[in-house]
């Protein structure tokens, strides 16, 4: 296995992953969403190679804005990870975010944070594994302005 950081090369694999972790969301408006945020300099992709075929993604950014838990700015921030299911438990994602974390490092950040949906225990229990302390729990409202 190797990781390696996406290129705009990589956006057709990045785009399929993706979709695997997030498939309410249309592939090519998915595309476009993932090469402009490719080609931003406070966001990494990085891909998790078997081979020449990709099996797993994270991505991160930096966040200057207030993140739930942590004191200082900017924060790095896990925004998704994805590992094939024939190559979970196996260190893929463990290897993808110490290279977001490292990324991070890289850019001055002191802090990494993420999240995950309170009904998501299969993510929680992965943050906690990897040494994600639980900052808060929250419930969001929205409401219809007439």
């Amino acid at each position: 296995m190797k990781i390696e950081r996406a290129q705009q090369r990589h956006l057709d694999a990045v785009t399929g992953l993706a979709l695997r972790l997030w498939p309410e969301h249309d592939y090519g408006q998915l595309r476009q969403e993932m090469g402009e945020i490719l080609s931003q300099p406070d966001a990494a992709f990085f891909l998790a190679f078997h081979g020449e075929m990709p099996i797993g993604f994270a991505q991160c950014q930096l966040r200057n804005d207030y993140v739930e838990g942590t004191e200082s700015s900017p924060v790095g921030y896990l925004e998704g990870i994805f590992v094939e299911e024939t190559y979970r438990r196996q260190g893929v994602a463990r290897a993808l975010l110490a290279a977001c974390e490292d990324w991070a490092g890289e850019h001055g950040c002191a802090e990494f944070a993420s999240d995950c949906e309170l009904s998501n225990t299969e993510s929680l229990l992965f943050h906690l594994k990897l040494g994600f302390l639980e900052a808060n729990r929250i419930i969001c409202f929205t409401k219809t302005l007439s």
